[in-house]
């Protein structure tokens, strides 16, 4: 059975998982089922399994070829995976070196996903989340730097509709409005 593979994307501290478990359990109540994969503990598994790193904050230090590598890998297991799939991931990645594509050519063409949508808020927002956040260990940046990662996902995000077929979608996650990007999610995924 084909189902739909959606790609859900946004920068850290935008509320990403939070749209996506909420979307899903609403859909769940309507009989709409989708499976939730993170791209990234793929990744993560796999250079655990190969001692490069003990979690996930780590995971952005590697080179550019160590991360290529662990890409390629969960791409090709995801990408046996049947039914309706949300994949959980960073259209891109600020590196010491600079951005690197969350979802090189490789990947898409694995994945083959049906919308890539991108979790948006605005960036002192994003940045007041992050502060309180005490769970991850994230670089110190400002909203202006936030701003910018924001838009490079936009650009890379049109190359990936470009690359694939896809439509894209941006889905606002404001403060005190997670409901209604549920709803926009939702609204896609029906």
């Amino acid at each position: 059975m084909a189902g739909k593979k959606v790609i859900i994307t946004g920068v850290p501290g935008v509320g990403k998982t939070s749209v996506i478990n909420q979307t899903i359990q609403k859909l769940a109540g309507e009989n709409v089922l989708y499976l939730n994969i993170s791209f990234g503990t793929f990744m993560l598994e796999v250079a655990k399994e190969s001692n490069l790193v003990q979690d996930r904050d780590e995971m952005r230090n590697l080179s550019k070829d160590q991360q290529k590598a662990l890409q390629r890998e969960a791409s090709q297991q995801i990408a046996k995976i049947e039914g309706n799939v949300v994949i959980d991931t960073h259209a891109s990645v600020k590196t010491p070196a600079g951005f690197l594509p969350g979802l090189p050519e490789w990947v898409l063409r694995d994945l083959m996903p049906d919308i890539v949508v991108l979790i948006e808020a605005d960036d002192d927002q994003i940045l007041r989340r992050r502060l309180k956040d005490e769970s991850r260990l994230r670089d110190i940046e400002g909203s202006h730097s936030i701003h910018d990662h924001q838009r490079f996902n936009r650009a890379v995000a049109a190359s990936y509709a470009m690359l694939t077929g896809c439509t894209v979608l941006y889905v606002e996650n404001a403060d005190f409005l997670l409901d209604h990007s549920v709803e926009a999610l939702a609204a896609v995924l029906r």
